[in-house]
């Protein structure tokens, strides 16, 4: 038997039947009621009475039971079937939803069984015949509008939005978010990687590009279809993979050669030799990064003396070079045409062109890399955070919206989970794995393998902000690896449900080096390597090893910050494709002894590219009108394993990093 379902319900946020369509699109919880209040014009709400289908059919009494239990939510207070409709009733504004307006199991979660009391044991809910929002009062405690901002109106079109371009190392994606930072909008394109070589990495420049215009056009496409419009997206930030580079010619604005993506290893023996020069040593004081195959210096040194069109760009002094913030900023402003050559101080602390103390390009440094400025054009550093410096979209469906933010990807990431006090940190688990420490308003330059590295500059008279970082080469590339190499499942998302075959690894570990490995180790001349086949070893084995590796060596790094910093962390928050695992979580948890939190809006890394636009354009001016984003409903994972069988565990992995050293011949040794 199916049956219609009252509902009813005091919602604060509802202001009018335009409003209720929005909100109904997502769960409702009290942290997407402050963007819909009026902070002024408003004091009580109309009553709205919504009628819409149910996606699926769901049972009564138990199911309903159960819902409510694990998802409390005060605020709404409780909910009632609704009294018999009669004439003296109030009247209503109704509204039938639109098709597609389905209600999510988020919202199932109101149900009581006491609405269902009447119906029969085995009745199934197929739809809400209406609900009804009642009136409330409004007072201060429901006000979390940013400093300065008020609504004297609750409309749809008065509501504000920032967009995010995210520029990742094998997707674009651009997402608007609203002041709450939820994302209303996004669209997502994944572009080729191509490896020429053993250890090269790169990328197509105008498919960087294109894959950002394409992102945009179809995220505001979405965008505009739930009624709002262009001029309510006030700012646009940019995130992106650092170090990668990029070099094109000043004349004509087109690129010389494919981007040379960070992990590409191909100038491990230009590393070998700066290692040996006079001065390397002063480099790690001066710009906070230790010589490696990883920072863009050596990537530019690379192009300059191996691709003839580089060479003669800058014996000629028309060669412009750029990580990829600084080559997408200057496209999406028109090329050649407005000369838009900038980057910000998280991306140019990867350089190690910058010196970390001045925010500035540093004479010793270049001269260092033998690099000439006249020759050379490095683009301008500014503020993560700027009103002008980013310039704006010069084409497409947000023309004219300024760029007003930009920050590396795990800076952004940072910004994103809120990490803005000292001792706060964040890992994400992306291609590679990144995992930043706040340290605060001074460098820390580590003595135990980590990079130091600027976390955020948001100007307006504020201090920059520095991090500790502990990068990690392969983490969700060696997902990839197993799905697109040696083919053992059809999606990356599948590795929990391999990896779940088997109670455990085996005794197989993965030390996935396929670039070297990087903090705190900083061996080059590692290869990946498994340790501990038999002819009892599984798929499952091997996919268990390969979520374990990136745990390990986060646990690595932690150790290392504790040293630097004297302070051992008592939480890590995570983001990123790899958080996603249950199982991944859980193993972190259990390898590095302290709780795991994990948000359930991951989209971290575009937020914080977000939360830099928006302070760029007043939308917020202090740090405390953040403090409630993406806080809700993080899920935590607790160690659950005896700490002795973890040491164990890590010792055996530090026995098979010392093997998987020595395997790369330096061509200068032969």
């Amino acid at each position: 038997m199916r049956t219609p379902c009252h509902i009813k319900l005091p919602l604060q946020a509802v202001a009018n039947a335009n409003a209720a369509p929005r909100l109904l699109q997502k769960p409702l919880c009290p942290s997407i009621f402050p963007t819909l209040l009026s902070t002024k014009s408003f004091t009580r709400l109309p009553q709205v009475s919504l009628s819409l289908p149910l996606s699926r059919s769901h049972s009564s009494g138990p199911i309903a039971s159960r819902l409510c239990a694990t998802r409390p939510t005060p605020h709404l207070g409780p909910v009632h079937p609704p009294p018999p409709l009669n004439t003296h009733q109030p009247q209503t504004k109704s509204r039938l939803f639109p098709k597609g307006s389905i209600m999510s199991s988020t919202e199932i979660m109101l149900m009581a069984p006491e609405m269902m009391k009447n119906s029969s044991p085995d009745a199934k809910v197929s739809h809400f015949e209406h609900i009804e929002v009642e009136p409330i009062t409004l007072n201060d405690h429901h006000m979390h509008l940013p400093q300065g901002l008020s609504q004297t109106e609750v409309t749809r079109e008065e509501k504000w939005f920032v967009g995010s371009i995210d520029q990742g190392t094998t997707s674009s994606r651009f997402l608007i978010f609203d002041g709450e930072g939820t994302p209303v909008a996004s669209h997502q394109i994944e572009f080729e990687n191509i490896y020429p070589d053993s250890g090269w990495h790169e990328h197509d420049p105008y498919e960087l590009v294109s894959s950002v215009e394409q992102c945009i056009e179809k995220a505001t496409e979405s965008f505009l279809d739930l009624g709002y419009t262009k001029d309510q997206i006030k700012a646009i930030g940019i995130t992106n993979q650092r170090e990668t580079t990029v070099c094109w010619d000043t004349t004509t604005g087109e690129p010389l050669y494919n981007a040379v993506v960070w992990p590409d290893t191909r100038t491990a023996s230009i590393v070998h030799e700066l290692k040996a020069k006079p001065g390397a040593d002063d480099l790690l004081q001066m710009c906070g990064l230790p010589l490696s195959t990883y920072p863009s210096s050596v990537k530019l040194l690379w192009l300059c003396r191996n691709v003839e069109a580089i060479k003669n760009a800058y014996d000629e002094g028309r060669l412009s070079f750029g990580t990829v913030d600084s080559w997408l900023i200057y496209k999406l402003n028109g090329g050649k045409n407005s000369e838009v050559h900038v980057t910000d101080s998280s991306n140019a602390s990867r350089t190690m062109f910058m010196n970390l103390h001045s925010l500035q390009y540093d004479e010793k440094l270049l001269n260092f890399f033998g690099l000439d400025q006249t020759k050379v054009k490095l683009p301008k550093i500014v503020p993560s955070s700027d009103p002008e410096a980013y310039g704006k979209l010069a084409s497409g469906a947000l023309k004219d919206i300024k760029i007003t933010g930009c920050l590396g990807d795990q800076s952004a990431a940072l910004v994103g989970q809120c990490g803005f006090s000292p001792g706060q940190a964040k890992n994400t688990y992306g291609t590679g794995c990144f995992l930043l420490y706040n340290v605060g308003e001074k460098p820390v330059i580590s003595k135990h393998g980590l990079l130091a590295t600027v976390a955020y500059d948001f100007g307006g008279g504020r201090k920059p902000i520095y991090a500790l970082e502990g990068s990690i080469a392969v983490a969700g590339s060696g997902v990839k690896f197993l799905m697109n190499n040696l083919g053992f499942i059809n999606h990356s998302s599948k590795i929990t449900e391999l990896a779940e075959t088997v109670s455990d690894n085996g005794g197989v570990v993965f030390v996935t080096a396929f670039s070297g490995l990087f903090a705190p180790y900083w061996i080059d001349d590692a290869k990946g390597t498994l340790f501990g086949i038999t002819a009892h070893t599984q798929r499952g084995h091997i996919a268990r090893a390969t979520l374990e590796a990136t745990c390990y060596q986060t646990k690595a790094i932690l150790d290392a910050m504790e040293k630097d910093s004297g302070h051992k962390l008592g939480g890590l928050a995570v983001d990123g494709g790899m958080s996603n695992s249950d199982l991944t979580m859980q193993t972190q948890a259990d390898i590095i002894g302290i709780p795991v939190d994990r948000p359930v809006m991951r989209e971290t890394t575009a937020l914080g590219a977000a939360i830099a636009a928006g302070f760029a354009v007043g939308i917020w001016k202090h740090f405390d009108e953040l403090k409630e984003i993406n806080k809700e409903d993080r899920a935590i994972f607790t160690p659950q394993v005896d700490r002795k069988k973890s040491e164990k565990m890590f010792k055996k992995w530090e026995q098979a990093v010392e093997m998987s050293r020595g395997w790369v011949l330096d061509n200068s040794d032969e």
